[in-house]
């Protein structure tokens, strides 16, 4: 049977052409609307994107197949380019070593100054008049009578109580302000951590294979008997010869921590439990005390070792790569804007630009250092 149309049933009248053409754009701007609200509701599910960005990490990198279509000669050349690439990574490597020797000269220079924060912090030394002038931004301007107000209020709260020395709990309140740090601290920690006077960086001697030490310095107490704890992070600025081209910088290849001579009975790195044990025979039960790992942040000082072969099981692994982050953050950020961090005015700075600031890339058991680039 063969089906034929007049031209009448086969052409439509242009308005009511118009009509569906509005319909179709009415469904397609719906249809819009739609895909733009899920892809919102993905964009949200953590999971979801946790699982494309796993997909497109395993994208990148990915041969497109274009270097296997080169003809053999072309080939050839792009060798002669890679051997140069090489000879450019020991090249940055050398620039990084020069590097470390400029930080070393200028943290000399500094040295002083933060020798005075510390002063002033645990009040060895008043600063003047002069010294504790402070022009304030144009937002941050009060009026006259504001300003008497505040001095009013503020010489009221000092009759109140006792005058207090230096700067109270300067560090611990560092500690407390910056999330990075403020994770590992525990509620037994503080009374300690109000002890802790100073935090100095010593970088490793000239000649020396590199290395910097934070060194935490501490007022007699009652919970151990050092004066300063010490964790030393041991550095490497040279390509590795198995895979040169992953060389982005100086990196940390382990470090060592300290033994803190704990008083008896201090040892917040350590907790009593008490465990019921059944007897298999008889049937009887006894109570077994038993000491095991607390958390703390004085763990810090007790960094697990990493073995020659650089073999570490998953739990080592994810404490040195969270302990190479701690140790480099408070070398580059802390130690030199201490009151800053203090303030808190320098916590929504590493908010907006902790990516441009603050490099730190990730491998399996160091970490890449990257302070200055040549490039």
């Amino acid at each position: 049977c063969v089906c034929s149309y007049s031209k009448d049933q086969t052409e439509m009248d242009p308005a009511d052409m118009e009509d569906v053409e509005e319909v179709e754009e009415e469904e397609t701007g719906e249809d819009n609307s739609k895909a733009r609200q899920l892809t919102m509701q993905m964009m949200q599910n953590p999971q979801i994107l946790a699982a494309l960005q796993e997909r497109l990490d395993g994208l990148v990198g990915s041969p497109s197949g274009y270097m296997e279509s080169l003809p053999k000669v072309v080939k050839r050349r792009v060798n002669a380019l890679k051997n140069l690439q090489v000879k450019c990574a020991h090249i940055e490597a050398k620039f990084y070593e020069e590097v470390h020797e400029l930080e070393r000269k200028y943290a000399a220079l500094y040295q002083p100054l933060f020798d005075k924060r510390s002063d002033i912090v645990k009040a060895a030394y008043e600063p003047t008049d002069e010294e504790c002038e402070w022009k304030p931004d144009e937002e941050e301007e009060l009026t006259e009578e504001m300003k008497e107000k505040a001095k009013v209020e503020e010489e009221k709260k000092d009759e109140e109580k006792e005058d207090p020395k230096g700067i109270p709990e300067f560090w611990l309140t560092v500690f407390k302000n910056v999330d990075l740090l403020s994770e590992m601290l525990q509620e037994h920690d503080e009374p300690i951590l109000k002890h802790l006077q100073d935090i100095k960086v010593k970088f490793s001697d000239a000649g020396q294979p590199m290395s910097f030490t934070l060194e935490f310095y501490f007022e007699p107490n009652d919970f151990f008997a050092n004066t300063v704890l010490t964790k030393t992070y041991k550095m490497r600025s040279e390509p590795d010869e198995s895979d040169p081209f992953s060389f982005d910088g100086p990196e940390i290849m382990g470090c060592t921590g300290c033994t803190v001579d704990w008083i008896k009975g201090k040892n917040v790195t350590l907790k009593t439990i008490k465990k019921k044990q059944k007897h298999k025979g008889r049937g009887t039960v006894r109570t077994v005390t038993k000491t095991v790992p607390n958390d703390s942040f004085f763990n810090f000082f007790s960094p697990p070792e990493v073995p020659e072969s650089g073999e570490l099981d998953e739990d080592s692994e994810a404490v040195l790569a969270a302990d190479f982050e701690i140790g480099h953050f408070i070398r580059e950020r802390i130690v030199p804007r201490a009151v800053l961090y203090f303030t808190g005015e320098a916590i929504e700075d590493d908010d907006d630009d902790v990516s441009e600031r603050q490099r730190v890339k990730r491998r399996p058991t160091r970490r890449t250092i990257q302070t200055m680039s040549p490039r």
